[in-house]
């Protein structure tokens, strides 16, 4: 079930209307209203609708994690909207980001392809995170896809990868915690259904516009 307080941030983020929604779902007009004051629930069949109105399924991609090596493009060059956008199968939480995967560094864990969303904002401490894979800004500015381990010190931390070489002794000024990753098989199936999606979309546009 979708949560309420989503639709109602994914609305005013958007500039989008309850009007608006309620014509994608075909419902009427105060239909939207009931839905958000809890009068009434929203059905399985209306769920796909309200993602694809409010893009609630739409991360940004902020950049390729190379895999056991520095991310690219550098963090300072990435536009705040991101180098693009990723459609999952599942609405999303607004504060999450995504990266590709490039390179084989981390097999076989993440393959090339791959697509690791990750939050946006680090909800924990570093200590946290040891063991754990994350995608992480070091003080220093380069980013990595990269297992967390202790340091000799509490404000230094080892970085390793399952194919290359550890980096020790460095300090992070940000880490992305996972949220989900997504292979590139299934990515190209859910680029292309997009795709399909926005060609009907097209076709039944230009059908209207002929019509008039």
């Amino acid at each position: 079930m979708l949560d309420v307080g989503l639709i109602e941030r994914a609305l005013e983020k958007s500039g989008k209307t309850k009007g608006g929604l309620a014509a994608a779902m075909g419902v009427r007009p105060g239909a939207v209203s009931e839905i958000l004051s809890g009068i009434r629930l929203i059905k399985a069949s209306e769920i796909p609708l309200i993602i694809d109105y409010l893009n609630l399924n739409s991360v940004p991609i902020m950049g390729r994690v190379c895999a056991g090596a520095v991310i690219e493009p550098e963090h300072e060059q990435v536009p705040p909207e991101g180098l693009g956008e990723v459609e999952l199968p599942f609405p999303i939480a607004e504060e999450t980001i995504a990266f590709e995967v490039s390179g084989d560094s981390m097999l076989p864990k993440y393959e090339n392809g791959d697509i690791i969303v990750v939050f946006k904002e680090q909800r924990h401490p570093v200590s946290s995170f040891f063991g754990e894979e994350a995608v992480v800004r070091l003080k220093t500015g380069e980013r990595y896809l990269k297992t967390i381990e202790r340091g000799k010190s509490a404000s230094q931390v080892n970085l390793t990868s399952f194919n290359s070489k550890a980096i020790n002794g460095v300090k992070l000024e940000w880490i992305g915690e996972i949220y989900v990753t997504l292979p590139r098989g299934q990515i190209e199936r859910l680029r292309a259904k997009a795709a399909a999606r926005a060609r009907k979309a097209a076709k039944a546009h230009a059908g209207r516009a002929h019509d008039k």
